[in-house]
């Protein structure tokens, strides 16, 4: 089972995006695959040892560097594209969190990102990174 962390400032929009995240694992009955939970992003980093991948609002882009300073962060860590958290599609985000944890394992930076995606605020997809990108 791959347990998935999601995070944001506060927990507001994080809450929504996981309630609704956790919705789709149950109608695909995929939860024996995936669960998902949230935390604002200082509860998230305490709790990091219960989570397989942590997955960032694109917001917290400038706290994560702040984070970053203070401590290592040992688990797959990924900033979501922003037009991908506005549209919130589960099997697009299922996707990258697959990609981004076998991207880890082979090169465990943090945060993971994609050939290419360097500036979070660039990036203009909305689907996963292999769909946009099938031979990478």
């Amino acid at each position: 089972m791959i347990r998935i962390l999601l995070c944001c400032g506060g927990g507001f929009s994080s809450s929504a995006i996981a309630s609704r995240m956790d919705k789709e694992i149950k109608e695909k009955n995929l939860e024996e695959k995936y669960s998902i939970e949230f935390l604002p992003f200082g509860l998230g980093l305490k709790e990091l040892d219960r989570f397989d991948v942590v997955i960032l609002c694109p917001h917290l882009k400038v706290e994560l560097d702040k984070a970053l300073k203070n401590q290592t962060i040992n688990k797959p860590l990924y900033l979501l594209p922003p037009k991908m958290y506005g549209l919130m599609k589960f099997d697009e985000i299922i996707v990258d969190i697959e990609d981004v944890m076998k991207m880890y394992q082979e090169n465990p930076v943090v945060p993971v990102k994609f050939p290419g995606e360097d500036n979070l605020l660039r990036i203009t997809r909305g689907v996963a990174y292999r769909h946009v990108h099938p031979s990478k």
